[in-house]
């Protein structure tokens, strides 16, 4: 397979080391593209199964996958579709609209939206992953991201984007925003669950701000969390047990389903 990896960030190079792994079932080679030529380059430099070619270059490619960000994705659909000679893929997080442009684009070609659940330095993990025109290209990317130890697991486009609403927009406001609204204490003071609210706070920063700010204006998710935080703080005891009740309700709902 001759895979065009459109931006050569760490989710592109991520998907680029999958599908050329030792354990993969694909035998694939990579072109690195991206806006900025030296990122591309260095992507394919370090890279025996990969090359560079600039963003300008006429080529075609078995496969084309879209690792740019999420408000990035339709444009890039567009301009890169016609490099696809079989199937158009992307792994960037929001589902509806690539989905949308890859219809729209590659309207006879394979289809499929990836999003990898972790970022790169913690692989592997759960990949949700919508099939929107299936094939052998789609299967065998498919294996080669299971081969590599992740959980590839089917989804549609409403199910997905809904879910980033809980998982991504607001869990990230509901860290960010404790660790905003607290002050620095002694690490004597800390309790088990402030302690491991800390850590997963010390997570979510250690990524791009840019990054975090597209996912909170790709999905709503934080306008629910402060609104409960709003409800938490002007809650009597008696308003403060019912919340407490309704948190412990969705607990054991969700333990019922696992």
């Amino acid at each position: 397979m001759d895979l065009l990896v459109v931006g050569a960030g760490e989710i592109g190079r991520w998907i680029a080391d999958t599908v050329t792994a030792a354990e993969s079932p694909v035998d694939a080679t990579v072109t690195f593209t991206d806006r900025d030529p030296t990122v591309a380059e260095d992507a394919a430099a370090s890279r025996a199964a990969a090359e560079f070619r600039p963003v300008d270059a006429d080529t075609t490619h078995d496969a084309v996958c879209l690792a740019v960000p999420m408000s990035a994705v339709p444009a890039a659909v567009e301009q890169y579709a016609p490099r696809a000679e079989r199937a158009v893929v992307d792994v960037s997080g929001e589902m509806t609209a690539s989905i949308a442009a890859m219809r729209e684009h590659a309207p006879d070609l394979e289809r499929a939206s990836y999003h990898p659940l972790f970022a790169p330095p913690r692989v592997p993990g759960n990949v949700a992953c919508v099939v929107d025109a299936g094939g052998p290209i789609v299967e065998a990317l498919s294996a080669a991201v299971e081969a590599g130890g992740n959980d590839v697991f089917e989804t549609t486009a409403d199910e997905h984007d809904a879910a980033m609403e809980t998982v991504q927009a607001g869990a990230h406001a509901a860290v960010l925003a404790w660790r905003l609204a607290g002050d620095d204490v002694r690490e004597e003071f800390h309790t088990p669950v402030s302690a491991a609210l800390d850590e997963v706070a010390d997570t979510v920063t250690e990524g791009s701000p840019a990054v975090y700010a597209e996912i909170q204006d790709a999905f709503d998710g934080a306008d629910a969390v402060a609104e409960a935080a709003r409800e938490i703080a002007d809650a009597d005891p008696a308003a403060f047990a019912a919340l407490y009740e309704a948190a412990r309700g969705d607990r054991e709902t969700r333990d019922r389903h696992e």
